[in-house]
């Protein structure tokens, strides 16, 4: 007999509850999964067939997970023969069974997104359209919108807004690729994963006996995620259930955050419409973060309108306040958040209870940078480190090729990115004619007449317009441009900024801001080097610098326990003892993207909604007051999110002492402390400087490094130099000609 005395009383009438339909509203950390777990249990041992019961999730892990949980519950056998998988799994079992009913070979295959993509490319190319323009990628992207939408080609073309939309952004022809494609995939025998939702959708509607069919075989539905769920999942659902209402649904609308992948929050907040007999159930109790964490986190969440309300509590500790860190920079603020985790570990937290969390991906830099200069060990959950993503590895090989146009694999990366219609047949003849001349590619290609290199007038005139490119950068670089300067140049005149600004989807966007990232650490780096040296960082310069913590990142494959740093989407669904939320500002979080939209401001509180509930016993939140971007400081505002915490729940962050690690790479704390000098060192060192009018021992305010005490000054006129002790970034030496401060008493 299934033993339900473990579940509290909420979780308990969720599951006992198998007559009507059922909504079970599950906040953060409430047993949801548990609840889904014991229910399927508690129909079979009711005498429901295990082929009775349909569930349905999001992830293939989800699914596994509950199947190890129930097989223990009842018998193994009883789990195995439930219908239990992804949507997409799932549904592919139906259209298996009745693919001859929707014009389908019963070995049809599936297209995964690679291959989709490759399909649209050839459409593109076979009608002769502008490849630059119509990104396959972005067309994809579209053709996808609409099949999650349930528009079908014909649908499409007759749709006088969407039209105007592909005419707007210069596809007009999308949806003739659309038309094209779904044909080219009915002819081949194959489906994409959006067709199995389409065509079972489909299934349902143009036979009514099969519907009938399927709805009476499954005798309860279950759905994990409801929040989650798009159009098509939703109203696949609802034919199921027409003539069977046995369906529960479990989610929390206050955890939706996927609209960019087609979820619709009215699914759950509107479920009961569909079925007026609904009994909602809410799972209100968190079992994960103390008291004090979960009381943020609602004080936050109820600012929002459209929400099904709820009371989320803990009986755990009270805990900690949530502790507001209030940094002058950017650059401030990756050295205090890693300072204070550096603290954790040294009294022994590990590594792996500690994140990071960022609203956008190019936030990662400063503090992967931060972490390495410690020598904490960290990793990026769901994604990949800032200078190995490929966006980031395109900008660095035309770097190279600048620094070193002989650099074989730089020149190979970079010779048709973007495209300028040089394809691998004719690199590889590259390639071979310098291997038989015994010289570079870079050669063969500037000079290809000089090496008899057999190509066409019109692929020489597109080498001649690369090598011409190139260059005009090395000639930029040869006459004393710096680094920030090339990049940017880099950046325009290569065509890289238009190929990253033309695309419309989310992956696109998430590269270009990674490259504007990568600009501004050099316009950073090239802005600091001046300021301690007076010297012009050169690219080769920028490229010395940045190797090493390349090579130190490929090298990075040990087992330890690592600091997690993540996105905060890619965070749901997991949890850590201390969670650090960074970038709290308008603009930032909520994301500027989202300003002329109340329903997107909702889901980005809904997103720092689900940032602070990751935290089990800590939560940090964190703001800079400045930002470098774009080679200039721009001032910020606190998140508007910041303010919509409930006082009595945040506090500001007390200092840390600051920790590094000693010799043998452990970890030891220092209090920052006003250095104190003996009168035979101040005797060979200066404690005024006229000139720049500072003195030793004044406080001062610099744009990046934030606030510090100068603890010396020598040199004089143009080379007088001060070594400032700031409270969050350490020592730095500032050449005061360039340095940009101001006093603060």
């Amino acid at each position: 007999m299934v033993d339900l005395s473990s579940l509290n009383e909420s979780q308990r009438n969720a599951v006992l509850c198998i007559d009507k339909p059922s909504l079970v509203i599950a906040g953060a950390g409430s047993g949801k999964t548990r609840v889904l777990t014991y229910k399927i249990a508690y129909l079979l041992e009711s005498g429901f067939a295990p082929d009775s019961i349909l569930a349905l999730t999001f992830t293939k892990k989800a699914a596994n997970e509950m199947k190890e949980r129930i097989a223990s519950m009842v018998s193994g056998e009883m789990a195995r023969r439930l219908w239990m998988g992804t949507f997409h799994s799932v549904f592919m079992r139906i259209l298996q069974r009745e693919h001859d009913v929707i014009g389908f070979p019963a070995n049809f295959t599936i297209y995964d997104n690679t291959d989709s993509k490759n399909l649209v490319k050839s459409i593109i190319k076979d009608l002769e359209l502008d490849e630059k323009v119509y990104k396959p990628a972005d067309v994809f992207y579209r053709i996808s919108s609409a099949k999650n939408n349930l528009l079908s080609p014909n649908a499409y073309l007759k749709d006088n807004e969407l039209m105007e939309n592909d005419r707007l952004s210069r596809m007009p022809s999308i949806g003739k690729i659309y038309k094209i494609y779904w044909d080219r995939c009915r002819q081949s025998g194959v489906m994409d994963f959006d067709d199995l939702l389409v065509y079972t959708f489909l299934l349902f509607e143009k036979s009514q006996e099969i519907c009938a069919k399927y709805s009476s075989m499954f005798r309860y539905i279950l759905v994990d995620e409801y929040q989650d769920t798009n159009f098509a999942q939703h109203r696949i659902i609802l034919q199921l259930a027409k003539n069977n209402p046995n369906v529960c649904v479990v989610g929390d609308d206050a955890q939706s955050i996927y609209s960019f992948r087609g979820a619709k929050i009215d699914n759950i907040l509107t479920f009961s419409k569909y079925f007026p007999d609904t009994r909602i159930f809410k799972l209100e109790q968190n079992y994960r973060s103390t008291q004090n964490i979960v009381s943020a986190a609602n004080s936050l969440i109820e600012k929002n309108r459209r929400q099904i309300r709820k009371s989320t509590f803990s009986e755990g500790q009270v805990g900690n306040r949530l502790q507001l860190i209030s940094a002058y920079t950017d650059i401030e603020e990756a050295s205090i958040v890693v300072n204070r985790i550096a603290n954790m570990i040294s009294r022994g937290v590990e590594n792996d209870e500690i994140a990071i969390l960022y609203r956008t991906n190019s936030q990662s830099r400063m503090f992967e940078e931060e972490l390495r200069k410690r020598g904490i060990a960290y990793k990026i959950y769901g994604g990949m480190s800032f200078y190995q993503r490929k966006e980031i590895k395109d900008m660095m090989a035309y770097f190279r090729l600048i620094a070193n146009p002989n650099d074989e694999e730089a020149f190979k990366r970079v010779i048709n990115y973007p495209k300028r219609g040089i394809g691998p047949t004719t690199v590889d003849k590259i390639m071979s004619v310098a291997i038989q001349n015994s010289t570079s590619m870079w050669n063969v290609a500037s000079s290809p007449l000089d090496y008899n290199l057999s190509v066409s007038s019109a692929v020489a005139k597109k080498l001649s317009d690369f090598c011409v490119l190139v260059k005009s950068l090395i000639e930029g670089s040869a006459n004393g441009m710096d680094a920030a300067a090339i990049a940017q140049k880099v950046y325009t005149e290569t065509g890289i900024k238009h190929e990253l600004s033309i695309s419309t989807d989310v992956e696109s966007h998430g590269k270009k801001e990674n490259t504007e990232e990568l600009l501004n650490s050099i316009a950073a780096y090239c802005k600091d080097t001046q300021e301690e040296t007076g010297k012009t960082v050169s690219i080769y310069d920028y490229l010395t610098e940045i190797s090493l913590i390349s090579e130190l990142e490929e090298k990075d494959d040990d087992a330890r326990k690592k600091v997690n740093l993540m996105t905060v989407h890619a965070a749901k669904g997991l949890e850590f003892s201390n969670v650090f939320i960074v970038g709290l500002e308008e603009r930032l979080f909520p994301y500027i993207m989202t300003f002329e939209n109340p329903a997107m401001i909702e889901e980005e509180r809904r997103l720092c909604y689900v940032a602070i509930t990751r935290a089990k016993e800590n939560c940090f939140l964190s703001y800079a007051k400045s930002r470098f971007k774009f080679g200039q400081t721009e001032f910020c505002r606190p998140s508007r999110f910041i303010m919509d915490i409930n006082p009595m729940y945040i506090e500001e962050a007390r200092p840390v002492s600051q920790v590094i690690p000693n010799n043998n790479g452990d970890f030891k704390p220092q209090v920052l402390k006003k250095l104190k000098r003996t009168e035979d060192e101040v005797s060979v060192q200066k404690t005024v400087s006229s000139e720049f009018g500072v003195s030793v021992g004044e406080r001062i305010r610099h744009e990046r490094f934030g606030s510090g005490t100068i603890v010396s000054i020598e040199g004089d006129g143009e080379n007088t130099k001060a070594v400032v002790e700031f409270e969050n970034v350490g020592k730095k030496q500032l050449l005061l000609k360039y340095a940009k401060f101001q006093k603060i008493g």
